[in-house]
């Protein structure tokens, strides 16, 4: 080899990154995320900012002041809240109870019982309340059976607050049983094998092992199922309740009975606002439950 080949420079290498792509990238990024953003805007954006600038488009009656300062609103909010708080507690003691039982109680026919659970959570709540008028109303089925041994029928509920409460505790009950079920599944026999081992009752072992595992999934179902009672309408409408006088019953006969459309977006916005404040509360306390259990670990 030559002193001038040793001088020429060699021939640079051709580079092995391929061209940068990040312009179309990114515009078919824009392509796909904007037909669910325009849904999404034009099915729940748009009607709330209608709602909202129908609100405070209110006066006199419909202004917020006189609705918000009204008889019938506070009286609708505290019914509303009874009857959600109260359905959710019922749905928390039955749904843990069977959810419970399905995942260690084994029984002939505890499949189908869970298939049954599942099957209510596809049927509109109205046909809950319908079967509570065929079961319970006053020419009901319980009714005309004790009616025949006693004379009497004495089933009275279905338009009170306990009408309302049971029939959406017959309704939304699944959606705390299913997230239960699901960590039941997910969880560690060793645990429990070992305090079985250790002459742990079964009460003992429910409390100390598999509740305290279940707890995420009790806070998810029974959010969901505040939130859901809280804007729960059919139920309501359907028990022939009149003097159950809920925010959403109050939004419809202001808005469809009276017509008064700037008071019903007033009641409205606070339902909204109360479900919002409810959702954040409930990811707060989530979060921190999480943090800590991981923390723990």
């Amino acid at each position: 080899m030559s002193t001038s080949d040793l001088l020429t420079p060699a021939p640079a290498a051709e580079s092995s990154v391929p061209p940068s792509n990040s312009a179309p990238n990114g515009w078919r990024r824009v392509a796909w995320a904007a037909p669910p953003l325009l849904i999404v805007l034009v099915i729940a954006v748009y009607p709330l900012v209608r709602v909202l600038t129908e609100s405070v488009g209110g006066t006199g009656q419909s202004s917020w002041h006189a609705v918000l300062g009204s008889e019938i609103f506070r009286r609708a909010l505290v019914t509303t809240a009874q009857i959600a708080v109260c359905s959710t507690i019922g749905c928390l003691v039955l749904g843990t109870f069977l959810a419970v039982v399905l995942a260690f109680v084994p029984f002939p026919g505890s499949v189908v019982v869970a298939r049954l659970i599942d099957t209510v959570l596809a049927l509109p709540s109205f046909l809950i309340t319908l079967a509570f008028t065929f079961l319970y109303g006053s020419a009901g089925a319980v009714n005309a059976a004790i009616f025949e041994l006693t004379g009497n029928r004495p089933l009275d509920f279905l338009a009170t607050p306990a009408g309302v409460i049971a029939a959406e505790i017959t309704f939304f009950t699944p959606f705390v049983v299913r997230p239960l079920l699901a960590s039941f599944t997910v969880m560690s026999t060793d645990q429990l094998n070992v305090a079985a081992s250790l002459g742990a009752s079964p009460w003992r072992v429910l409390r100390t092992v598999i509740m305290p595992e279940a707890v995420p999934s009790l806070m998810a179902g029974g959010s969901l199922v505040l939130l859901l009672t809280l804007n729960e309408f059919g139920i309501v409408l359907f028990t022939g309740a009149k003097d159950v006088v809920t925010l959403p019953m109050l939004v419809y006969t202001r808005g469809i009975v009276s017509f008064d459309l700037p008071g019903a977006a007033v009641i409205a916005t606070v339902q909204v606002l109360l479900s919002l404040i409810l959702y954040g509360a409930y990811r707060l306390v989530f979060a921190r439950i999480t943090t800590n259990r991981r923390g723990g670990r």
